[in-house]
């Protein structure tokens, strides 16, 4: 089943709605539509709409049964331990977690004020916890799109400790010739996939099966795990619903006066050595001395 609400719907897109759903009220769509036809509408939905808000709500193969998807809307998504939520707006969030960092709350001195945002600090360091157990992926791929793009390379490693432990890698049969772009980036070949690599069906049960119930880090996890999710869905596996913790989402908390979080840029930023970016097990190493990095900053907060 699907849902679709959009506001500001332009002729254009209604027509392309109007043939894979059923309109039941001002601007609501519903259907049963295949993967692909889903993801297509929605493509077209976002391209269309300018200052218009789209949500769409589907079937899916995880904890929640259900995912969705935002496109202008004040409501934001967010991930609370491998659970997709959606976070009501305030307009007293602000990036930082307490409520009143760049505003104060009246009513008190300016020494009070102080004494507030050092207690909040504190709490907020005291409470950071990062697990003694996880597994780091990074996947390489043909492009961006989860629903047009391949997997060409799966790499995880799993820590105990602040520590490798254990490693897993795969490269992926590909059904097109890899774009030279990509060649290019990666430094992979058809011969290397067609000699070394294997079907995508074949591998993805042995890579969820490592994955455990571990909690999952990457860098922009959003990605990976977006291609992870296609790639259940086109071979009817469960989706993992593991703890998921995203190093560029810290590097944007904790790392300030730097152009970009990309890993490359975070490597230079921090001195740290990153030979073979682009690949996956090297990118997991690298994300790896990212988070201690990362859990240096932190703790030096406390």
């Amino acid at each position: 089943m699907l849902v679709l609400s959009v506001t500001e719907c332009p002729p254009a897109l209604r027509g392309d709605l109007s043939r894979w759903l059923q309109q039941i009220d001002t601007g609501v769509y519903v259907g049963q539509v295949s993967h692909r036809v889903r993801e297509e509408l929605w493509k077209r939905t976002v391209s269309h709409l300018k200052n218009g808000r789209a949500v769409m709500v589907f079937s899916a193969r995880n904890e929640q049964k259900m995912d969705f998807r935002i496109h202008n809307a004040s409501w934001e998504a967010i991930d609370f331990d491998g659970l997709k939520l959606m976070l009501r707006p305030s307009t007293t969030r602000q990036s930082s977690k307490h409520p009143w960092e760049g505003s104060l709350p009246t009513g008190y001195s300016a020494a009070a004020k102080t004494r507030m945002m050092s207690r909040s600090q504190k709490s907020r360091s005291a409470s950071f916890q990062f697990p003694d157990q996880f597994v780091i992926i990074d996947l390489e791929t043909t492009g961006f799109q989860p629903q047009t793009h391949e997997i060409i390379e799966i790499g995880a490693i799993k820590v105990n400790s602040g520590l490798e432990e254990s490693y897993f890698h795969a490269f992926i049969h590909q059904k097109n010739p890899l774009p030279d772009s990509i060649t290019q980036l990666t430094g992979l070949s058809d011969d290397i996939l067609h000699r070394d690599g294997r079907p995508l069906k074949e591998v993805l049960p042995e890579l969820i099966e490592y994955l455990g119930n571990l909690p999952i880090v990457s860098h922009n996890i959003a990605f990976d795990l977006d291609f992870l999710r296609a790639a259940c869905d086109q071979f009817n596996m469960p989706f993992p619903g593991n703890r998921r913790i995203d190093t560029l989402t810290m590097a944007k908390q904790h790392v300030k006066s730097i152009s970009n979080h990309r890993l490359e840029t975070l490597m230079q930023h921090f001195g740290i050595a990153h030979e073979d970016a682009h690949r996956s097990l090297p990118d997991c190493r690298a994300t790896l001395a990212l988070l201690h990095k990362l859990i240096e900053i932190i703790e030096t907060k406390r």
